[in-house]
């Protein structure tokens, strides 16, 4: 595997597959104010994946789910419930939300994948302890391609 931490936005990265910090999915999208990565996705992707999301239905804690990217240049964009209902993350929702992920990527043939530092903005979680989390669970999996963390930087 080839595993590189990054510092840049995660719109930018020339992989097949993002990874989009989501919530559980249980109240509208559409009532939801735009914050961190997700925001950045409805302005600069438009609101298709998330009318795709809607359709998903409930996401258990660390679940994940793939909808397409939008305008983005990504085959698509997975979506991982790191936040429990308090809006809050934790290490082991991080670490199952990544689970979650590699397993569709692995299931769905992607090469590439970035993730940005789940948890880490509305989650509460020191960007530092989402980083280890992440790394230290995509370590654990057999995806022999490339994986990116991205530490974000305007």
């Amino acid at each position: 595997m080839d595993l590189q931490i990054v510092e840049g936005d995660l719109l930018d990265q020339r992989v097949k597959v993002i990874v989009n910090a989501w919530n559980r999915n249980i109240i509208p999208w559409w009532l939801l104010l735009p914050q961190g990565v997700s925001g950045a996705i409805k302005r600069r992707g438009g609101y298709a994946p998330f009318r795709e999301l809607g359709r998903k239905g409930p996401i258990p804690l660390g679940g994940a789910v793939v909808t397409s990217a939008g305008r983005l240049p990504f085959e698509a964009i997975i979506h991982v419930a790191a936040l429990n209902m308090l809006w809050r993350a934790s290490v082991h929702s991080i670490q199952t939300s990544v689970r979650s992920a590699m397993e569709i990527v692995t299931t769905r043939g992607f090469t590439s994948v970035a993730f940005p530092l789940i948890g880490s903005g509305t989650g509460s979680v020191d960007v530092n302890v989402s980083e280890h989390a992440i790394v230290e669970t995509v370590r654990s999996t057999d995806f022999g391609g490339e994986v990116r963390v991205v530490r974000y930087k305007k």
